[in-house]
């Protein structure tokens, strides 16, 4: 009893970071676009990078970032860290607002509630101020705060980066 109660205890931690997948990639996409069309890439210069990792509070390592597109319409899957795992978030954006946002998959241990449509309604419509905030306040949930905070910078990355590609034909 004593080996299997050290054994649990040890494994505790581990426990509770079960992925959760509510919605592949392509099926967010082509829920948005209609169809699920060649991806393209953007390749970040140094003042996006430098955007991207003040939004985000934290280094950015990466060096493109792929969406899809159709005509004015973007798709982006994005992660974040919420408290200790990535969290894998669709945000579709048409006329430089969001259309629809969505947690695809979740790995934390606590925080979920952020998948549910009350919490990502919040996001319909928003779009970006000239400081790179949202044009709202996005209300919190208590005991997924961290998990809050990612959609949150998330959709801002979103809104920025198609103002980015919507510059481009």
């Amino acid at each position: 009893m004593k080996k299997y109660l050290l054994t649990l205890l040890a494994c505790w931690p581990l426990l509770g970071h079960a992925e959760t997948s509510f919605q592949s990639n392509e099926g967010f996409i082509a829920d948005a676009l209609g169809s699920v069309p060649k991806a393209s890439v953007l390749w970040l210069d140094d003042t996006q990078k430098a955007n991207i990792e003040n939004i985000l509070a934290h280094a950015y390592n990466k060096l493109r970032v792929r969406y899809w597109r159709d005509g004015a319409q973007t798709v982006w899957v994005l992660d974040e860290i919420g408290k200790e795992s990535p969290i894998t978030v669709g945000i579709h954006i048409a006329n430089q607002q969001i259309v629809k946002t969505k947690v695809l998959v979740y790995r934390e241990s606590r925080g979920d509630e952020v998948r549910h449509d009350f919490f990502t309604n919040q996001f319909k419509s928003a779009t970006l101020t000239p400081s790179l905030e949202l044009d709202r306040s996005i209300d919190g949930i208590t005991g997924a705060t961290l998990s809050v905070r990612a959609l949150t910078k998330l959709s801002r990355i979103a809104l920025y980066l198609d103002a980015a590609v919507q510059k481009t034909p």
